[in-house]
């Protein structure tokens, strides 16, 4: 019988999410997930095979040597599992494979010596993960509130810290500064089985101009400190991702004004987050706002005086940043979709203000998987 459709994902499912999700195991060694019709094989490594047995997320589990080709297997693993890729489909009498955007140019590679051809399907491996399942919507859930205990934690100890004569913010007698806040939340993280691969924004003027600066350097009283933390919950390697943003001392009106107009700006795209809107919608919701308050676009060039600079959001899961991106030109929202919303300002200046939440969208209004307050002052 020839098949009728033939996918294929490939990778280290452990970088490669999408493979992953269809393995259910974050596997470190190459591993490949074929369709054929609709029969799942997942190719792994011969140890690996009980693993994802037991996770039953294939129909079939093989390994390379399974699959040799007439000459052998090459003895580098990822070569091999390409090689036995293509022997699955070449047994399956398989002449064209669709492929996701992640597809290691190792296999396809081998396929096309095979004289398969390789198609491209823009959705393979993203519209199922845009729409996230019960499970996935509670991994995600617990992950962000572990981020919340972690953040109230963090600004209320900037709050209640003590300033020198040089303003500069001291903790147990030592400075406050980017580096070490960062080795401190990374600590209270792995209390809570959760790591932080890609680090931690604790931003202040004039650093926080560039809205993805991680920070460095003493943090000051009466200047805004965006603390931004987006730990993955190990257990689950869902992400949680929230941004707050604190001032100790006395807040000046400029810093006011922006988060005014930030707490806002958040609101209206919040209220715009439903099914059946587009991303582009939220943005533009959101951008508005910032406008009306006063404030330029900036995007690629950093100001003195606060300015515009990114999209209001991005869905969230399995990997950190997924899409579709809540910016200009975003698609249509889907139902059961998780997004962050999280508009900012930045200057060199001024500072910076940054709020950010996890949003589920549902049949209604978006559902808000924060509870923290937006608040400035943490005292």
């Amino acid at each position: 019988m020839k098949i009728q459709s033939a996918k294929i994902l490939a990778g280290f499912p452990e970088k490669n999410a999408s493979l992953m999700k269809r393995l259910g195991v974050p596997l470190g060694d190459p591993a490949a997930w074929i369709e054929l019709d609709s029969r799942r094989i997942g190719l792994v490594r011969d140890l690996e095979m009980d693993r994802v047995r037991s996770a039953g997320h294939v129909d079939d589990v093989t390994c390379p040597p399974e699959h040799a080709p007439p000459l052998g297997l090459s003895a580098d693993r990822e070569t091999a599992t390409a090689e036995a890729a293509v022997q699955i489909l070449r047994s399956a009498r398989v002449e064209k494979v669709t492929a996701d955007r992640s597809l290691p140019y190792i296999f396809a590679w081998h396929l096309q010596q095979a004289e398969i051809e390789v198609g491209y399907d823009e959705e393979l491996g993203v519209i199922d993960r845009r729409t996230k399942t019960r499970s996935e919507i509670e991994a995600l859930a617990t992950a962000q509130s572990l981020t919340e205990e972690v953040m109230k934690w963090m600004c209320t100890l900037i709050a209640r810290s003590v300033a020198g004569d040089d303003g500069v913010l001291m903790h147990e007698g030592e400075a406050l500064t980017s580096q070490r806040v960062r080795s401190m939340v990374a600590i209270e993280f792995l209390k809570r089985d959760c790591t932080m691969s890609h680090g931690a924004i604790i931003a202040t003027a004039p650093q926080v101009a560039d809205c993805h600066h991680s920070g460095s350097g003493p943090l000051k009283t009466g200047i805004p400190i965006i603390v931004d933390l987006f730990p993955r919950h190990e257990p689950t390697r869902y992400w949680g991702d929230c941004t707050r943003t604190v001032v100790h001392g006395t807040i000046s009106d400029e810093v006011k004004a922006m988060h005014a107009a930030v707490v806002e700006a958040k609101a209206a795209s919040t209220e715009a987050l439903r099914v059946g809107n587009t991303a582009d919608a939220v943005h533009q919701a959101s951008e508005a706002v910032l406008i009306r308050h006063g404030y330029p676009l900036s995007r690629g060039a950093l100001t003195d005086g606060p300015s515009i600079q990114h999209g209001t959001g991005h869905g969230i899961g399995l990997d950190l940043h997924e899409p579709i991106l809540l910016d200009h030109g975003g698609g249509e929202i889907l139902e059961g979709e998780v997004f962050t919303i999280e508009p900012g300002l930045y200057g060199r200046n001024c500072g910076g203000v940054r709020i950010e939440d996890m949003l589920l969208v549902t049949g209604g209004e978006a559902r808000n998987l924060n509870s923290l307050p937006d608040s400035l002052t943490w005292d």
